[in-house]
């Protein structure tokens, strides 16, 4: 196998005043090859489908006639590949009568088909019982990790309370400080007018998008 080679062309690398020159050469005496000669022997692919396609009606008629009257000759097919035994196919097993199958069904039941032993390489589970009934497998028993006890549910009671004192509104103590109070009520309005504001201008640009939108399908149309 032939190494191979990453590197960018050599021409990357020519001048421009180069390669101007080398254009020039070339179009002024261009280099003269030896004829071309093909060792390889064409193909014959028959008619393109570009050309079918083009042909008139009256020639794909008279064909169509040609080889329904006398079909093409052709090699018999030569497989290279071994089959394969995949049983009774599903198709072929359908049509078949109900006596066959319920033939087949007492055969299986009487003298059933001896096969070789199951390998598991998994571990088995333990299902309680489920040879008498299905029932939902004890998680506990699957995970192999150790057991983490978590702290039980709380009350009815407890969560009511809970949800009172979250209810209840707390009242802000006013500071002492009548500067620090005066600072503190400032910021909150100026916290409440900057999103006054933001509420405008998410507004305002909504808006324009859906005038644009409606403006640019009105001038489609």
């Amino acid at each position: 196998m032939a190494e191979l080679d990453f590197s960018p062309p050599e021409g990357l690398t020519v001048p421009l005043w180069r390669s101007l020159l080398l254009n020039v050469l070339d179009r002024l005496s261009p280099e003269r090859l030896p004829p071309l000669q093909l060792t390889s022997k064409p193909v014959d692919v028959g008619i393109l489908v570009g050309d079918l396609v083009d042909l008139p009606w009256y020639r794909t008629v008279f064909t169509n006639l040609g080889d329904v009257i006398s079909p093409e000759t052709l090699p018999p097919l030569e497989l290279e590949s071994r089959p394969v035994d995949v049983g009774e196919l599903l198709g072929d097993e359908l049509s078949r009568g109900w006596w066959d199958t319920l033939l087949a069904s007492l055969r299986d039941r009487l003298a059933p088909e001896k096969l070789p032993p199951l390998n598991l390489t998994s571990q088995p589970v333990a299902v309680f019982g489920a040879e008498s009934s299905l029932q939902i497998l004890d998680w506990s028993t699957l995970i192999s990790a150790p057991k983490v006890f978590l702290q039980d549910a709380p009350r009815e009671e407890v969560l009511i309370s809970r949800i009172e004192e979250a209810e209840q509104p707390a009242v802000q103590e006013a500071p002492k400080d009548p500067v620090l109070w005066a600072v503190r009520m400032q910021l909150a309005r100026d916290l409440g007018r900057t999103r006054f504001r933001r509420r405008i201008w998410i507004g305002l640009a909504a808006a324009e998008a859906v005038f644009l939108v409606v403006a640019m399908f009105k001038f489609v149309q």
